[in-house]
């Protein structure tokens, strides 16, 4: 097979006109010639960190979209599902990545439970760990959350660690706003990445200190504007990465979009090209050909180095995806699941109090961080209630491993009006997660993913909306487009109640991720993510 076109040779920062060919999955020649043909092709880009189950797509749904935007790798933490089914959720998802010519790279996941201070599904101990690093299957060793463990030497952290190290496979950080001789500790441990920079001085003290930093653009968190001035000096030390998708924003772009806006700030195309297809290749020792002869035949032809719309993607030579038609073609598969509750009863939203001031999470457009506030309290018949007038909502995070009376909290910024919204993508033990201006439209919205064991969902006074996530109360079983139409036609109502979010069910969905500071909501009760440790709703 013969494919013409403007190469572009990162490695060299060439482009000429020539011609590739390739057989049985790699590439025999790449030579130049003269031709009419003006489409670029170039090796194809890779997410250098994302849950596959935030695109609430199975890894071979995932695939057919992904390789529409020219991405024909990533690195995944399947932390998500390891938190509701443990190892055997690890397992599903290699084995549904394996049945598509899509090039998934799992992690082992370092934090399952992400912390002591919620209920998860599973556990995976340093014994696990070693047999998951055991597997040519398992890249690395996915983001040790657990900062503070390797902080103060937890034991099982820091055999975590070692397994990582004698399998030689490179450890991800997660590492939010460490800096000074904190970040320096956790970097000597052998931690390699961090994907958590929200401030170009932090991310900077990491690159000095010898870390790779990942520009993060997610459905939820984006820093990408505040990290990439450090791409032209930094570019040999970069990756680009999600983090989070959700499917409606990959049914419209992937890293092929973070290309776009590097270029047009001005960026040498040769160093954002080398962060986004190169530099994860070589970091974590991906079996990902980079246009070069003798290599795995894994490229894409784009029309232009301006936008980076992507006309063929080929992955071991295979062509997946051609003139807007992915040709992976959609597998079947057995849905998983972990969920394990009853209905719950509007007294159980109830919070009897007599204080005049509580701590309110406040929530961030773009950020996973919050910020605490204290506000008075609004009170009706001895119950702390929503104050839709100031924005400062009542919600609740619900075990749905057993049943356990929910916690409450309040939280300010998702602006509703009108009824609720909820989830059981709860980072990171995804117990249902709930936001409403009434107890009893928190408890319906809660009933309804208890009814169908998982899904998102919107409530008002007269309507109800689910989309049902099956797998692992976490993934749906549908296709990429249906998932992404249903997802957006439920964002729309979330904002319809009144939501000025971005993201709503992205940034609800984080609310109760503890090891992002400062204010989170687990099962278990309101949470101080600075101090790490509980701290009471009533001021």
């Amino acid at each position: 097979m013969k494919l013409q076109g403007q190469i572009v040779d990162i490695q060299n920062r060439r482009i000429y006109k020539g011609e590739v060919t390739f057989k049985e999955g790699k590439i025999i020649s790449i030579q130049e010639k003269e031709h009419n043909v003006n489409h670029y092709i170039l090796p194809g880009f890779i997410d250098a960190h994302i849950h596959i189950e935030s695109s609430m797509l199975v890894p071979s749904e995932f695939a057919r979209l992904a390789v529409k935007h020219g991405t024909v790798a990533t690195v995944s933490d399947p932390h998500e599902i390891a938190n509701v089914l443990g190892v055997e959720g690890v397992e599903f998802m290699i084995d549904n990545g394996k049945k598509v010519p899509f090039k998934f790279n799992f992690g082992a996941p370092s934090c399952v439970p992400a912390t002591h201070f919620e209920s998860a599904g599973a556990v995976i101990n340093s014994d696990d760990i070693k047999e998951l690093l055991k597997n040519p299957d398992i890249k690395y060793l996915a983001e040790m959350m657990n900062y503070p463990g390797v902080l103060f030497d937890d034991d099982e952290v820091l055999k975590k660690i070692a397994w990582a190290k004698h399998y030689n496979k490179p450890v991800d950080g997660h590492a939010p706003g460490l800096r000074g001789d904190d970040v320096t500790k956790y970097i000597n441990a052998g931690i390699s990445t961090d994907h958590e920079c929200f401030t170009y001085e932090e991310a900077l003290e990491k690159l000095e200190k010898g870390m790779k930093i990942l520009i993060r653009e997610g459905s939820a968190a984006k820093n990408f504007e505040a990290l990439i001035d450090l791409l032209p000096e930094h570019f040999e030390n970069m990756m680009f990465c999600s983090d989070d998708k959700h499917p409606d924003d990959l049914l419209l772009h992937h890293i092929n979009d973070l290309c776009a806006i590097a270029v047009a700030k001005g960026m040498d195309v040769f160093k954002v090209l080398k962060v986004a297809c190169v530099n994860p290749v070589k970091h974590y020792n991906l079996d990902v050909g980079l246009l070069q002869e003798g290599e795995l035949a894994d490229f894409i032809v784009v029309e232009d180095l301006i936008h980076f719309i992507t006309i063929q993607t080929y992955i071991n030579g295979e062509l997946v995806f051609d003139k807007g038609t992915s040709l992976i073609q959609p597998v079947a598969f057995k849905n998983l699941n972990n969920f394990n509750c009853n209905k719950k009863k509007v007294s159980d939203f109830r919070v009897e109090s007599s204080a005049k001031q509580i701590r309110v999470i406040e929530a961030l457009e773009d950020q996973l961080v919050t910020n605490e506030l204290i506000a008075n309290t609004s009170v009706l018949n001895g119950n702390l209630v929503s104050n839709t007038e100031n924005d400062i909502l009542k919600m609740a995070v619900v075990n749905r491993y057993q049943n356990q009376k929910p916690a409450i909290a309040f939280i300010k910024n998702f602006g509703l009006k009108e009824g609720a919204i909820a989830s059981s993508v709860g980072h990171d033990s995804h117990n249902i997660i709930v936001v409403g201006v009434s107890d009893e439209a928190i408890c319906k919205a809660v009933n309804l993913l208890i009814e169908g064991t998982g899904g998102i969902c919107a409530v008002s006074n007269s309507d109800e909306k689910t989309v049902p996530l099956p797998v692992a109360g976490i993934m749906s079983d549908k296709d990429g487009e249906t998932i992404g139409r249903q997802y957006a036609a439920l964002d729309t109502m979330a904002k319809d109640l009144g939501s000025k979010l971005y993201a709503p069910y992205m940034t609800l969905s984080f609310m109760a991720l503890l090891v992002i500071p400062s204010l989170k909501l687990s099962d278990k009760g309101l949470f101080n993510g600075t101090d790490f440790k509980f701290t009471s709703l009533e001021v």
